[in-house]
């Protein structure tokens, strides 16, 4: 089984859009500098302007992140072990088949439960339902294949 990768929500690969994102990263950066050295020099320091000065640096610097392809949300499946990252600022979790105690799904999560007792949930939106049923089916075939135990749970709203 070859290494099987899905975005995990609405990932944009063209180029351009890339390069836009990048631009307006920058210029959002740029533009809180210019607030920051603006604020310096007045005598006034009201809370708003430093609020603001750390949302257009945050934004900017996620703005660049994912035009370079660094913020991309994905699941990548192979033979024996299942790559999640759920989070763009935190490092991806890597799921082992021999660690890997059973596969609970629900009808918009997956959980893993782990032998040392941790539970990893992987939760999906209701937008990008038919790259959802994707991802469970190579869940379900991976769990299949490394005979870990799984389990349907269905969930009364």
């Amino acid at each position: 089984m070859e290494k099987k990768i899905f975005p995990l929500g609405n990932y944009e690969s063209n180029r351009l859009v890339n390069i836009i994102k990048i631009i307006f990263g920058a210029v959002c950066i740029a533009v809180a500098v210019f607030w920051l050295i603006y604020s310096l020099k007045s005598l006034e320091n009201p809370v708003s302007i430093w609020i603001t000065i750390i949302f257009l640096t945050s934004f900017g610097i996620y703005q660049i992140l994912a035009g370079s392809g660094k913020a991309e949300r994905y699941i990548s499946i192979a033979d024996d072990r299942i790559t999640l990252r759920k989070y763009i600022l935190i490092p991806s979790v890597v799921l082992e088949a021999a660690e890997t105690e059973r596969i609970e799904f629900y009808a918009l999560k997956v959980r893993f439960l782990l032998k040392s007792g941790k539970a990893i949930i992987l939760r999906f939106g209701t937008t990008y339902y038919e790259s959802n049923e994707k991802v469970i089916d190579e869940i379900s075939y991976y769990a299949e294949k490394n005979k870990i135990f799984t389990q349907i749970i269905e969930e009364k709203i």
